[in-house]
Parts: C-alpha cells; structure tokens; sequence
C-alpha cells in the first residue's frame, strides 16, 4: 500500500474552514449580504424587496409611500476630460420634500470655488439638484453619491467618474 502524506500549513486550514462557515452560517445569507451592495445604476431599490430585509419595519422604512424617491439621475458611470465641466444631476420627490446631499468617496461636499451646488423646488414634493464641478482634475475621479432623505426613507444613487487623457 502506497501512504500518502499531505503537509497542509494552518493558515490555509483556517481559510478553508473560515471560507466553508462564511457560506454555510445563517447571518451571510443573501439577506444579509445584500445591505449595502448596488447594482449597476447606483441604486439599492432593486435589490431592497421585502424577501431581502429581515425586519418588517425595514421594509416599511425602504418602501414607505411617502418616502424620499429619487426619480431622475445622471447616468453611473462617466469619463470626463481634464480641464472640462463635470456635471451631476439628481431629481428626488417625497412627503414632506426630500433634502438632497452630495458625497465624493463617502464624504459629504460642500460648495467651494470649483465645486458648485444647485437645488430647484419643483412643487411642494419635488426637489432637483444640479452639481457642477469647474475645472476637472485627476483628483475629481472617483465615486459620488445623492442621498435624498426625508422623515420617512432615504434613496441614493451613485456615479462613477474617471478621467480621459486626450491625445
């Protein structure tokens, strides 16, 4: 008889048997993986349905009628040139009007001299947001975000940016 003899190290043990729990406890089912994930337009609404979240004052806070929606936003994901105007939009509606806040890699914006901020009250439940960025540099790329909250739920889009070199 032929003996065999693998020399497994520890660290590769613990990875396979961390790996195997990780799939296999209840806590990382898709329910739970799902809080903070986006899909491929920015948006947590598609995948936030009733079967994903865990608690039903969950669900009534993501899906509440009054709730802030954003209804109309830039397109995810977008080249710019350097030198040129970056342009964001977002268009949110809800009971009691949204208030929409802007965000660069998870941190929140405010106007200053190349960045400026606009916002237009459309009727008593709508609200647009225009942000504008004058001239673009390497330092704008990167991921933005529109969070649009009111006393009932939030909603958030994000936006890709990444800068082209022209010959």
């Amino acid at each position: 008889m032929w003996e065999i003899k693998i020399n497994i190290s520890k660290s590769f043990t613990f990875l396979v048997v961390f790996t195997f729990c990780f799939q296999l406890h209840p806590s990382f089912t898709d329910g739970a993986r799902i809080k903070g994930r986006f899909d491929r337009f920015g948006t947590t609404r598609n995948l936030l349905n009733a079967d994903n979240l865990r608690e039903p004052d969950a669900v009534m806070y993501y899906h509440h009628p009054d709730g802030a929606k954003i209804t109309k936003s830039s397109h995810f994901e977008m080249e710019y040139e350097l030198g040129r105007k970056i342009v964001f939009i977002c268009t949110a509606e809800g009971k009691p009007r949204p208030h929409i806040t802007w965000f660069k890699d998870g941190i929140e914006l405010y106007a200053h001299r190349w960045l400026m901020i606009s916002e237009w009250p459309h009727g008593q439940f709508k609200i647009k947001s225009k942000m504008e960025i004058d001239p673009a540099t390497q330092m704008d790329r990167g991921e933005y975000e529109c969070l649009a909250d009111n006393n009932f739920a939030i909603d958030r889009r994000r936006f890709r940016t990444e800068y082209i070199e022209m010959d």
